[in-house]
Parts: C-alpha cells; sequence; structure tokens
C-alpha cells in the first residue's frame, strides 16, 4: 500500500511541475488577450461593425471579401452573436459573398485568439493568421462562384441581441465583460494546460512524432481530423498545440488543426446548422476538411 501510495505521489508531482510549466509560460498571454478582447468588445465592437455596414456602398466587387475577412478577424463576437448582426447586414442588402468571407474570418479568429497564439511561436502565429485570413477569402470566393444569384443563409428567426456591456461608468462595464471572459474560458484553459502536462508524461515524443510529425498527409490529415472533437476553447487549445509543436508536430499538422477546431467548435455548429440548412451545413463542414487538409500540406512544403 506505501508503495502504490509513493508512486501516485511521485505522478502527483510530475504532472504538477508540468502544469505548473506550462502555467507560467502561457497564463501571461491568456491574461493579455482577454483584456484586449475586452478592451475591443466594449469600446470597439461597433466600429468594427460600422465599418463592415459601410462597404455596402462602396463597389469593391469581389475585391469586398478581404475588407470584409479582416473584419471578421477584428470582430470579438462569438458565432452566435455574430449571426444575428450578419442577418441584419443582409437585411441591409449585404452581398452573401462578402457575408460568409466576414463570418467564416470571424469563426477562426478574433483578437483574443490572436493574442493567445503569440504563446506558440512567431512561425505558428503567422501561420495561423495567415491561413485564417485565406480561408475567409475561400469561402467568399466560393459562395460568389457557385451562389451569386442565389442566397446562402437563411436567417429567418434571427434578431440582433441587446448589448450586455450598458454600464454608465466605462471601467466597470470593462470590468464586466473582462470577468465573462474568465467565466467563459477559464475552466477550458486549465483543462487543456492539465491535458498538456498529462501528454508531457505520458505520451512518448516519438509518438507525436509519427503522427503528427514530418511532412506526410497522413500527420495532416489526423490532426484536421481531431481538431473536429477536441475543440472546445481556443485558449484551451494553445497548451496543447504548444506541447505537440515542441513534440515534434509539424507546422502543416498545426494548420490544419488550428482550422478545423474552430470551424468545427460544437458551439459554432449549431448556429450554422440553423443559418444555413443540412445541404449548405454538409458543404460547409466539407469546405473546412478540405481546405484544412490542403492548407496543412502547401504549409509543410513551403516551412
Amino acid at each position: 500500500m506505501s508503495d502504490l501510495l509513493s508512486i501516485l505521489h511521485r505522478e502527483i508531482v510530475y504532472i504538477w511541475y508540468y502544469f505548473d510549466l506550462q502555467l507560467r509560460q502561457i497564463f501571461r498571454y491568456w491574461v493579455l488577450g482577454m483584456a484586449i478582447g475586452s478592451l475591443i468588445s466594449v469600446f470597439a465592437k461597433d466600429k468594427i461593425h460600422g465599418l463592415f455596414a459601410g462597404l455596402q456602398g462602396k463597389k469593391l466587387g469581389l475585391l469586398g471579401i478581404i475588407p470584409a475577412c479582416l473584419l471578421g478577424i477584428a470582430s470579438p463576437l462569438c458565432m452566435y452573436g455574430t449571426i444575428p448582426i450578419a442577418a441584419s447586414f443582409r437585411k441591409q442588402g449585404m452581398r452573401e459573398d462578402w457575408l460568409a468571407a466576414f463570418m467564416m474570418a470571424s469563426i477562426l479568429l478574433n483578437p483574443q485568439l490572436i493574442i493567445y497564439s503569440a504563446a506558440l511561436g512567431s512561425r505558428a502565429f503567422a501561420v495561423r493568421i495567415v491561413s485564417c485570413f485565406l480561408c475567409g477569402c475561400a469561402a467568399g470566393l466560393l459562395v460568389f462562384v457557385f451562389y451569386r444569384e442565389k442566397e446562402f443563409f437563411n436567417f429567418e428567426g434571427f434578431s440582433e441581441r441587446g448589448n450586455r456591456d450598458t454600464h454608465p461608468n466605462r471601467l466597470i462595464r470593462y470590468l464586466l465583460n473582462f470577468w465573462r471572459n474568465v467565466k467563459a474560458t477559464g475552466l477550458y484553459f486549465l483543462i487543456g494546460i492539465l491535458l498538456s502536462a498529462l501528454f508531457q508524461r505520458y505520451v512518448p515524443q516519438e509518438m507525436m512524432v509519427g503522427v503528427f510529425g514530418g511532412n506526410e498527409a497522413w500527420g495532416v490529415l489526423m490532426a484536421a481530423t481531431i481538431g473536429v472533437p477536441l475543440y472546445a476553447c481556443g485558449g484551451g487549445t494553445i497548451p496543447l498545440l504548444q506541447t505537440w509543436l515542441a513534440g515534434g508536430m509539424s507546422m502543416g499538422s498545426a494548420a490544419a488543426f488550428m482550422i478545423t477546431g474552430p470551424a468545427t467548435k460544437i458551439t459554432n455548429l449549431g448556429a450554422l446548422k440553423i443559418a444555413m440548412g443540412w445541404k449548405r451545413f454538409a458543404v460547409y463542414i466539407a469546405f473546412v476538411m478540405a481546405f484544412a487538409f490542403g492548407c496543412g500540406l502547401i504549409v509543410n512544403i513551403c516551412l
């Protein structure tokens, strides 16, 4: 019995060591991400959405998907907040391809997640931003090509939600938003660090290289696939990605995971299913998987 307790104590010490090490490395990015995300949400959200609405009066044609993507990335809203906004833009006559680019980019990236991703290093940080931007552009382009004369989205029943950042004191308004971010991401963040510690303790590096390493298409496909069930929160997956990259995961596999993860996050899928219907929803899933796979292969070839 004493030997069993000794082994258990030793394993707890090891796991705590890895947990504490990972927490020290990434905690500041989590806090900074929430701080900047709340700042944008409270003081710049309406400006960002106003800029997107202002695109409607400009004769940009297909090129309008570029600013639509950039504004989607800058938007701090989750998908359940983005869809009602998009529905209101549709009522104002916004183009379907611009809406698709805005929503796809908004799903994949936001200011908070950009800051989190800096913890992965400069190469992974750049790959995430560029790949997410290109994915948004590709979504807009495909909607333009195949749905030019018909509607892609069905926003019936969606109405814009009331703004929760309404406290008259601007500092309190900001702190309340920050606290909502803590509650929304804190548990997933800690679970992600715990899973990372368990991976470091019990999963051999050779296995990580075998599954995700090198320039093999299999590793990219595996990363794209596990991104579907594993992704719950952006902050929660950063510790895992950091561990996997250190353990031999290729950059292309990481790129594939960073696309399929947020794109197939269960809460996002629920909202998108309502806004698309089954047929277009299936097209969306196929597009995400194909783009993630292709992007991962290209990143591995180039890097």
